[in-house]
């Protein structure tokens, strides 16, 4: 079916807020799109596109993919850079594309983990599959038990070095691996742009010290499952419904609906009722309170559920009232509890 080219919308820079990462001069959207579900071989290529075409008209202009996104792994880059070259490539410049390596992508010992050889041979990979000269932010997906620090660093420093990407980020890191690699990166003349890592009223860890670290090096932070998979939604909270992801997720249990956890929800649940919106997007504004987070990643399945995510930012902040009544509820585990 012929459809007709896309021209994005004039006013997609007018409502959405963005904050530098870090020290750097690099703006990002307070929300931005993971294509880590929804964007695999196995969902609709046309349904792919119009999310994506959305959400440049709402004003995300931040697109995270990495090597293995999928399934199968790989084609969530191959799907965006079809979208890229049809639609988006008039728009290239107000575009941040970000990718990653580090989890197993091909068979051998350099299909994973992060050795010089391995980060670089992917990067060109991602490069091929999304067709394009450079990505904005090259990460190193998570750290390596095996490889110094230093040869995964310099690896990063390399591919922005060769203009195949412009910054340098790192994900899944511990606070004191993330001062490391930031002082490495700082050495070599590559400031450490953003650390990416999981955050939600539920997986509370990067308050353990991560976030502070970050404050110190001066890198900014972009935080995937702020709604724990689903799980701060209202979804579970009648039990589970049929086809959701949590019947067919390897993230994912029903085991996990537990009596606690139904009863932390519903009273977050509560809160967000009260304020005038959903569950989800009290938990996005909860990730995002205070400054600290640079964006928040969000994937979505429809232009439904990406516009409801991004009506969060249209409520008001968070006061110190309601963030003390979210405190007893927004507890770390509960959605392994």
């Amino acid at each position: 079916m012929t459809q007709d080219p896309y021209v994005a919308a004039d006013a997609r820079y007018e409502t959405m807020p963005y904050r530098r990462s870090g020290r750097s001069g690099l703006r990002l959207p307070a929300v931005s799109l993971g294509l880590w579900h929804n964007f695999g071989g196995l969902h609709p290529l046309d349904t792919q596109r119009e999310i994506l075409l959305a959400a440049f008209d709402l004003g995300i202009t931040h697109i995270d993919l990495a090597n293995n996104y999928g399934p199968p792994p790989g084609s969530a880059e191959s799907n965006f850079g079809g979208v890229l070259a049809r639609d988006l490539r008039p728009y290239r410049d107000e575009l941040i594309l970000s990718t990653k390596a580090g989890y197993h992508m091909w068979p051998g010992p350099y299909g994973e983990w992060g050795s010089r050889k391995s980060l670089l041979a992917s990067l060109d990979q991602s490069l091929a599959r999304m067709g394009v000269d450079y990505v904005d932010v090259f990460y190193h997906h998570r750290p390596d038990p095996d490889t110094p620090i230093e040869e995964s660093m310099m690896a990063l420093d390399q591919a922005v070095r060769s203009g195949k990407a412009l910054y340098a980020g790192i994900s899944n890191y511990g606070p004191e691996d993330t001062r490391t690699a930031a002082a490495i990166l700082r050495d070599l003349g590559t400031p450490l742009l953003i650390h990416q890592f999981k955050y939600s009223m539920y997986e509370r860890t990067p308050e353990d010290g991560l976030l502070d670290a970050l404050d110190e090096v001066g890198a900014g932070s972009i935080v995937f499952s702020p709604l724990a998979q689903g799980m701060l939604t209202d979804r579970y909270l009648g039990g589970v419904p049929e086809g959701s992801r949590i019947t067919h997720s390897q993230f994912l249990s029903e085991k996990q609906i537990s009596e606690t956890y139904i009863e932390r929800t519903r009273a977050l649940n509560e809160i967000a009722l009260g304020r005038g919106q959903t569950l989800a997007q009290l938990a996005l504004q909860w990730v995002l309170r205070q400054g600290r987070v640079t964006s928040a990643l969000v994937g979505a399945s429809s232009v439904a559920q990406l516009r409801a995510n991004v009506e969060a930012l249209s409520f008001p902040e968070l006061t110190d009232a309601e963030l003390a009544a979210i405190e007893p509820h927004a507890v770390h585990g509960t959605h392994h509890a």
